[in-house]
């Protein structure tokens, strides 16, 4: 070859080198947060985004070797044209900002606008400070389909922070997946502070540590605490053990994370390909789970010891329902924790249950609570099938456990027949229908009600007078509910303070009953405050998605027992003025189902 084309040949290598070391210019900010990005913090509020360019760097090497001066003037003499720019993102591949999400706002009930004209940082305030998870589950479905909204941001709010708060409370509530599509909805250089710190915990929420590596920048600068670890592991799902483990023991000498935090990153590391590391991860000395614990181990196919499990926030746990790399055996506690949430649908677990039997050995089967679900549908008896529902519900399970059995036993709980006959269980079978949204289902049962004896009766009868679709084979007279508040043993008469805040919200008494009732008995339906008044307004200015957060935030509580009456009466009143009347009966029966 001659010297010629000696010339040409490393001109091209050369040419093709500078090309591969320009990078995409990535925009990503940070801000300070109360805690370590990987302990959960609760992002705060950011100022407006600001781009940096990162370029590349050449490695060692790759321009000073002996002899490259010679080299250089002979390209120059070539006349080669300039390398091409970093790569951008294609016009034609931008996505709109100001409109994110996942679900049509009107198939769902929403309209074509649910938060109309409220301020972008009202609502993001409100969403900021919710405490969850929420007493109701439905309230909990409902407010996870307004947050997944394909919808356009709300006015004084920067785009990119209003999804970035969005998916902060979807993480907060458990949903790690539709967090995730959110954040994915969002080009990455137009990522801000709020944003890149959200996005962090959803790549731990869903035990992705590879959807961190696009975030490493932002991480160097604005979470140096962890950036080591980060950078470590990125390296070797790269392919680079080598680099991988000289930084790995370099956070070891001088990074600033130590204990089970570095070994769990250190076992990522020891994931990717030729690395030759063994990890033993030793769980003795943690007392707490965090969402970098959690996310770490769990995607190397760990599960934490059931010790830190039990006393991890239930958001957590249904981050662990739908682990990938974990059998279904090992998700079905979580996933219990997550169907009582609302996460899980009850046709989930019906699948999970359903994946446990494939793989449970034949000889265990008639021991799991697999094989009670499977006798709760095909019994050959209606007694057989009720006695399976009886025990899968059962009385000693936690709150959320027992209302995620209740979903899982609806669909076969709608299919026995109403029996007056079977009073003692008719108020479980009837809550079970009504957790999973079988309400005609359950409204089959109004006139067996009526034959059974009062206890009985009042349960059953309470729970169709608000999650029925129609009342007309009920009696919802002044008597029938003064009959029930009589009979009425919960503390407080919590029960009878839900039930009338139900119906009068529900617009099946009118206000004089409403009125008359709250007074007579002292049901405090009247107690009025800056809360009521924001979400009545939000029902007269008609916006289902405002009326939601707020609903939200007047039922940040887990115990039905705890939530004010008045703030079910004033919720029930805003959803069914947004259109919301579904929902609104399906938590104001869910009320009476859990108290």
């Amino acid at each position: 070859m001659s010297r010629k084309a000696v010339m040409r040949a490393k001109a091209a290598w050369l040419a093709a080198a500078a090309a591969a070391l320009a990078i995409p210019a990535i925009a990503q900010q940070t801000a300070p947060s109360q805690q370590p990005a990987a302990t959960a913090a609760q992002p705060a509020n950011q100022l407006a985004p600001v781009n940096r360019r990162v370029t590349g760097v050449a490695r060692p090497g790759y321009f000073n070797a002996p002899g490259d001066e010679a080299l250089v003037q002979e390209l120059e003499a070539l006349n080669l044209p300039p390398p091409p720019p970093p790569v951008e993102y294609p016009s034609n591949a931008r996505r709109d900002p100001w409109v994110v999400g996942s679900l049509d706002p009107v198939t769902h009930g929403l309209s074509a606008n649910p938060f109309g004209n409220a301020s972008g940082a009202f609502l993001s305030t409100l969403m900021r400070r919710m405490g969850t998870p929420l007493a109701s589950r439905w309230a909990h479905i409902a407010l996870r389909d307004a947050l997944l909204a394909e919808v356009g941001a709300p006015r004084h709010v920067n785009p990119v922070d209003w999804v970035a708060e969005r998916a902060w409370l979807l993480l907060r509530m458990g949903e790690a997946d539709g967090a995730r599509m959110l954040i994915a909805d969002v080009d990455t250089d137009r990522f801000t502070p709020k944003m890149v710190q959200v996005a962090v915990q959803a790549a731990l929420a869903t035990a992705d540590p590879p959807s961190l590596c696009p975030l490493e920048d932002a991480i160097r600068k604005y979470e140096p605490t962890i950036r080591p670890l980060v950078q470590a592991m990125c390296s070797s799902l790269a392919g680079e053990p080598e680099s991988a483990a000289a930084q790995i023991d370099d956070a070891r000498r001088h990074g600033r994370v130590g204990g089970i935090d570095l070994t769990l990153a250190e076992k990522v590391v020891g994931a990717g390909s030729n690395t030759g590391r063994a990890v033993t991860i030793e769980w003795d000395p943690v007392d707490r789970l965090n969402a970098w614990r959690f996310g770490l181990s769990t995607s190397t196919g760990m599960v934490p010891p059931e010790r830190l499990l039990k006393d991890a926030p239930p958001q957590l746990r249904a981050y662990q329902a739908r682990a990938p790399l974990l059998t279904a055996q090992q998700r079905l506690a979580s996933a219990q924790v997550a169907t009582g949430l609302g996460v899980f649908s009850s046709q989930s677990m019906v699948d999970l249950y359903s994946a446990i039997y494939d793989a449970t050995d034949p000889g265990d089967i008639p021991e799991t609570d697999a094989w009670q679900l499977r006798q709760a549908f095909v019994g050959k008896e209606v007694g057989d099938r009720v006695a399976a529902i009886r025990r899968l519900i059962g009385t000693d399970r936690p709150s959320l456990e027992r209302e995620a059995m209740r979903a899982v036993v609806a669909r076969a709980a709608s299919l026995i027949a109403p029996d007056a006959e079977l009073e003692a269980d008719a108020p479980e079978l009837i809550s079970a229908m009504l957790a999973a949204g079988y309400d005609r289902q359950a409204a089959r049962w109004a006139a067996a009600t009526a034959r059974m004896d009062d206890q009985n009766s009042d349960r059953a009868w309470a729970m169709l007078a608000l999650g029925a679709p129609d009342t007309r084979n009920l009696d919802l007279s002044y008597g029938r509910i003064t009959s029930f508040i009589g009979r009425d043993q919960s503390p407080g008469k919590i029960r009878s303070a839900l039930l009338v805040a139900g119906l009068g919200g529900l617009g099946r008494i009118n206000d004089r009953s409403t009125s008359s009732l709250n007074q007579r008995y002292g049901l405090r339906l009247g107690m009025r405050s800056s809360w009521t008044n924001m979400i009545d307004n939000a029902g007269r200015m008609r916006q289902p998605g405002t009326a939601l957060v707020l609903t939200g935030t007047g039922l940040q509580t887990g115990d039905w027992g705890k939530v004010p009456s008045a703030h079910l009466y004033h919720a029930l009143i805003a959803l069914r003025r947004t259109g919301q009347d579904f929902s609104a009966q399906m938590i104001a029966a869910e009320a009476l189902s859990r108290t």
